[in-house]
């Protein structure tokens, strides 16, 4: 489905979006919200996985109502078939390892009792960039209807989860009269109009978190640049990872996306992904960034009340040794349908956990 002269996904990618941005139809330029039908980021119909960065934008600009995914094979696997005629998708992927064939000491296959070749997983001397292609759900016989996916429980509702991550973030934020809403970098904090001059919360919401994802650049957080002035190529350009971010937290919180204060920088962004069409694949990765970070203080709040909640079952199991309940390097603790390890008490009373289903570490604080 490709060829030797055919165009790298970042341009392929760079260009529907340019389109898209003329139309006013690019992925972030949609608005939603929470009173809206639900809003899924493409995955994989097979193992469930969300399609991050590029690749999602790649897929969103398909403009296909079922967020499913598949290869053919996998479809094929399924007993689904790809109707004729059908066009596929370009994605792309970091490989790192491949199957290769176990052989005997002779050096002939190695064979199963159903006589295919046993395969064995071989990690590669160094990772490669590879492509595939992709089918929605929506061009494939045989699927079953889309059914919306069970959210993830969490103890609070979109808008506590919300204001949960700016409370635990930490930022400065000043709330007064005004019709802005701004991050400096140069004082580090954020200026928020008042709260009753939105007409809804989850846009009181929305907005807030877009400016903690522009918060995240300042140099002691994900270190990006921040020097430039409204109107600069360079602010559009941060911009475009705030706006990208957005979409991905308003789909995660369930708060909504509302697009239309970020219009004056479309002209900007057009002309930056007309010069250089790799900015859509760092724009999307930052923007990825962006939201594990600021989900991070989500899980930090889940993985304290966790080992709180050990905590207090420890000391009520064992009164009279208050102090030793504590939690132990290596105990894991199920919260919230995530597995969280303890990897290590540090200073102050905070110890690093790693989310077992992520593999991503971070501080909490042990009470």
């Amino acid at each position: 489905m490709s060829s030797k002269n055919s165009k790298s996904l970042h341009e392929i990618v760079a260009e529907n979006i340019i389109k898209k941005l003329e139309q006013g139809t690019a992925p972030w330029q949609k608005p939603w919200n929470s009173n809206s039908p639900a809003f899924e980021l493409p995955y994989n119909a097979i193992t469930g996985n969300r399609y991050k960065g590029i690749n999602s934008l790649s897929l969103l600009s398909a403009d296909r109502e079922d967020p499913r995914w598949m290869t053919f094979n996998q479809a094929s696997a399924k007993g689904w078939n790809v109707r004729k005629g059908e066009k596929a998708t370009l994605i792309q992927f970091v490989k790192t390892h491949e199957l290769v064939s176990k052989r005997d000491e002779e050096g002939k296959p190695i064979l199963d009792e159903q006589g295919k070749p046993v395969k064995a997983k071989v990690g590669l001397d160094r990772a490669i960039i590879t492509t595939a292609w992709v089918f929605n759900a929506e061009q494939i016989n045989g699927i079953e209807p889309l059914v919306k996916s069970e959210a993830k429980q969490f103890q609070w509702d979109s808008i506590q989860r919300a204001e949960n991550i700016i409370q635990a973030s930490g930022a400065d934020i000043t709330h007064k009269t005004g019709n802005r809403a701004y991050y400096s970098s140069a004082l580090d904090s954020i200026t928020m109009p008042l709260r009753e001059q939105f007409d809804a919360p989850d846009k009181y919401y929305a907005t807030v978190l877009h400016e903690l994802g522009h918060w995240t650049g300042h140099k002691d957080r994900l270190d990006r640049s921040m020097v430039d002035s409204f109107g600069t190529e360079g602010y559009a350009r941060e911009e475009l990872r705030a706006e990208i971010a957005s979409m991905l937290i308003g789909q995660e919180l369930n708060i909504g996306h509302d697009p239309g204060q970020h219009i004056a920088y479309v002209d900007s962004w057009i002309q930056i992904l007309r010069d250089t069409p790799f900015e859509i694949h760092a724009a999307a990765a930052d923007a990825e960034k962006i939201l594990n970070y600021l989900l991070a203080f989500e899980q930090k709040r889940e993985i304290k009340a966790a080992a709180n909640v050990q905590v207090e079952a420890q000391t009520e199991a064992k009164p009279q040794k208050v102090k030793e309940a504590t939690l132990s390097i290596g105990d894991e603790i199920a919260y919230n349908n995530t597995m969280y390890k303890v990897q290590g008490h540090l200073k102050r009373g905070r110890m690093r956990v790693e989310d077992l289903s992520t593999g991503n570490t971070f501080f909490a604080i042990e009470n």
